[in-house]
């Protein structure tokens, strides 16, 4: 059940004195408000599930009823029962009481109470602070609507996401295998110009596939569906064997890259795959984000019951600003002597998503026309999944 859609704001009175209750529903009526009224706890709480009020005036002591506890607190069971439940936890609470003793005032703010009025009280003075409550309940309902619907055009991208998975990578496999046989020559020869247009689109294909399985990673991390595959490995036969496997690419990019694994660094466990992945990801965004050869430094060493990877580049650098963005998806920061690249942005997304899976961190040192550092920061043991 959604609350009505009313112009003037509803105000519910909880007394067990009648004449309190008239007296206070004057007051409101007088300032411009809608009332209802409640006599015991209970009832007051049956209301506020009822009309859904924009705000609720409660005595101290009241019947408590089937709340339980005790009557000179039934005001306070009757605002923890409201606070408690999501349909009416945003709707502010003013306790009216006659009672003046600090113990009361805490106990108010602990049940959830929002302001505390003692009787006698002004009109003057109610108004206000009905008015002020009014005010801040009406900022609070914007923020929660502003954040459902951001959740709401977060799914509708999120199933997006799922659709190009499912309906594209079948077809577009069967259109890289075409064009493989094309360029092989496998329905008779190619002139050179249609030989480099093909592979030119094959590069687009490979490109696009890359995007494909970029989202499908992400998507199994989020949903908690990829299970790791830990096995013991030693940092510095990992960093080696990472070289090894980019030696050809770094040849062709005049890049550079050294090991250096301190004597202090420990074997430990991950998912092997999952990690290269992560420092591959790295060792490629060094190479296509910087305009001339680029030299990296690849290190580990011990740290604090784990182990710290870092990934050293001299290339652009990234600004202050945006060295957290850049973890987020489809989020990209290009720096103005770096060269226009093909990027999904979310290379980083995934080594972010891969690392915590992990139960470690990734994180970032730059500063612009001064080359980053990427740690990478891992326990000797994955830490188990969390529940569902």
């Amino acid at each position: 059940m959604t609350a009505p859609v009313r112009t003037t704001p509803l105000i519910l009175v909880a007394d067990d004195v009648e004449a309190n209750v008239v007296l206070l529903r004057d007051q409101l009526a007088t300032l411009g408000f809608e009332s209802v009224a409640a006599h015991d706890a209970p009832s007051a709480v049956a209301a506020a599930f009822e009309h859904r009020p924009d705000l609720c005036i409660f005595d101290v002591s009241m019947p408590v009823g089937e709340l339980g506890g005790d009557e000179r607190e039934a005001g306070f069971a009757a605002c923890r029962r409201l606070k408690r439940d999501a349909r009416t936890s945003r709707i502010p609470i003013v306790f009216v009481t006659a009672l003046n003793d600090t113990t009361d005032r805490v106990k108010a703010i602990e049940a959830g109470g929002d302001d505390f009025l003692l009787k006698p009280h002004s009109r003057l003075v109610l108004g206000a602070r009905v008015r002020s409550l009014l005010k801040l309940k009406g900022a609070t309902d914007a923020l929660e609507e502003s954040l459902r619907r951001q959740r709401e055009l977060q799914r509708v991208r999120d199933d997006l996401m799922k659709m190009i998975v499912h309906d594209l990578k079948a077809p577009l496999s069967s259109v890289l295998a075409t064009l493989e046989m094309l360029r092989d020559g496998d329905f008779g020869p190619l002139a050179e110009r249609q030989a480099r247009a093909v592979s030119e689109a094959e590069g687009r294909a490979e490109d696009l596939l890359g995007l494909i399985e970029d989202l499908l990673e992400v998507a199994r991390i989020e949903e908690q569906t990829l299970v790791l595959q830990p096995e013991p490995i030693a940092p510095a036969a990992l960093l080696q064997e990472l070289v090894y496997d980019w030696r050809l690419r770094m040849q062709q990019e005049q890049a550079t890259a050294t090991v250096d694994v301190a004597d202090d660094a420990p074997v430990f466990r991950a998912d092997k795959t999952l990690l290269k992945r992560v420092l591959s990801n790295l060792l490629q965004n060094a190479i296509t984000h910087s305009a001339m050869a680029v030299t990296l430094r690849l290190s580990a060493r011990g740290e604090a019951g784990g182990i710290l990877f870092a990934v050293q580049d001299n290339g652009p650098g990234i600004p202050t600003e945006f060295q957290d963005v850049i973890f987020r998806k489809f989020e990209q920061v290009r720096a103005a002597n770096a060269p226009r690249t093909r990027s999904s942005g979310l290379g980083l997304t995934f080594c972010r998503l891969a690392v915590e899976s992990h139960g470690g961190r990734i994180w970032v040192r730059s500063a612009e026309g001064e080359g980053s550092i990427f740690y990478v920061q891992l326990p000797l043991e994955p830490a188990p999944p969390p529940a569902p």
